[in-house]
């Protein structure tokens, strides 16, 4: 295998490194390793200066194990550092080149898939999502969150500036006692999250490369939130018992599932509902300890015209909301699918 146009160079890259085409390669192999969100630019900046501390980090660190419940990654990363790497570090000296070099050789390494024609299959995978019907889940709230996700991406599309055609990849960070580590990724269209990487090579072929896949996956995962995490077995929204006290049983639609509007009319019941006007410390829901702020995710906590969850008569917002997880991002989620349902296009049966 020739060398890669970062290895061999008489100085580390680091953070305004000028040598574009070395860059350039180097957040190709980032990205394609999982370390890098976007950008294949040759403009050494901050986003690849994280990605390099994520990268050496888990070659320091990562075990293979899941910080959730979907099993090990194919092979641990640390076993691969081999005496590469000594310390965390944004820039990439010449063991660190050889290493990664050697990540992008070693087939147990797994790869993330990118596109030939991005923009063709973004176009079918969004079609793909509309025309699902029948499915456990109301495709207007999955493509409002598909908006939010990804913008309504499979695959990052290339611009004159910027090579970048790889699957879109979410990357999480929530440790606080490691604020360098990936906790977890989300991939394509419906971010679906896996907790371990690299990812196995059969998730990569069943959701990761696939968007109708990817997007069954999440569906599957939204009706469990709506199922078990809204007055389910598993937790309560707090926002559902504070809206609904006397509320008991889950509310799959208001229409019944002979009538071509179920779980497809979700466009008309957000323009139907009262809209809030929210600003920052604006209460989460009655009652709440908390209210809105900003966050490392959400810059604004400035809302307007947001369909009331409260008015809807179904327990959809809510499972939205816990499809986020809990906790102040989750509120700013759940707004932004309230507001993506009023410019989603209408779909079939509503």
């Amino acid at each position: 295998m020739a060398p890669r146009p970062y290895q061999g160079l008489g100085a580390p890259l680091a953070q305004g490194s000028g040598n574009s085409a070395a860059v350039k390669a180097l957040q190709h192999d980032l990205r394609a390793l999982g370390y890098l969100r976007q950008g294949i630019d040759g403009a050494f900046g901050g986003g690849t200066a994280t990605a390099l501390r994520a990268l050496t980090w888990d070659l320091l660190h990562n075990n293979g194990a899941s910080t959730g419940n979907d099993g090990p990654a194919p092979v641990a990363m640390s076993s691969l550092n081999r005496g590469a790497v000594a310390q965390v570090t944004d820039s990439v000296d010449p063991g660190l080149a050889n290493c990664i070099a050697d990540l992008m050789a070693n087939d147990s390494v797994t790869k993330l898939p990118s596109s030939d024609d991005a923009v063709a299959a973004n176009k079918t995978a969004m079609e793909a999502l509309r025309a699902m019907l029948g499915t456990k889940a109301p495709p207007p709230f999955m493509a409002a969150m598909v908006r939010q996700e990804s913008s309504g991406l499979h695959f990052r599309v290339p611009t004159p500036g910027d090579d970048d055609n790889y699957v879109v990849v979410g990357l999480d960070r929530n440790d606080d006692a490691a604020p360098d580590a990936i906790t977890s990724r989300g991939y394509g269209l419906g971010q679906y999250t896996i907790f371990h990487h690299p990812p196995r090579p059969d998730e990569v072929t069943d959701f990761v490369l696939d968007p109708v896949r990817n997007v069954g996956k999440a569906f599957g995962e939204l009706r469990q939130k709506f199922d078990k995490w809204v007055a389910g077995s598993v937790d309560v929204a707090d926002d559902r018992t504070s809206e609904h006290p006397l509320l008991t049983n889950l509310r799959l639609c208001r229409f019944a599932p002979d009538d071509k509007r179920f779980l497809h009319d979700c466009k008309n019941c957000a323009a139907e509902a009262h809209k809030l006007e929210i600003e920052r410390g604006t209460p989460c829901y009655p009652g709440a300890s908390f209210g809105y702020q900003p966050t490392q995710y959400y810059l604004s906590a400035v809302y307007q015209g947001v369909p009331d969850r409260a008015d809807f008569l179904c327990d959809w917002p809510y499972a939205a909301r816990r499809y986020n997880g809990s906790g102040i991002n989750s509120f700013h989620y759940q707004t932004r699918i309230l507001l993506n349902l009023l410019i989603e296009p209408p779909f079939a049966g509503s």
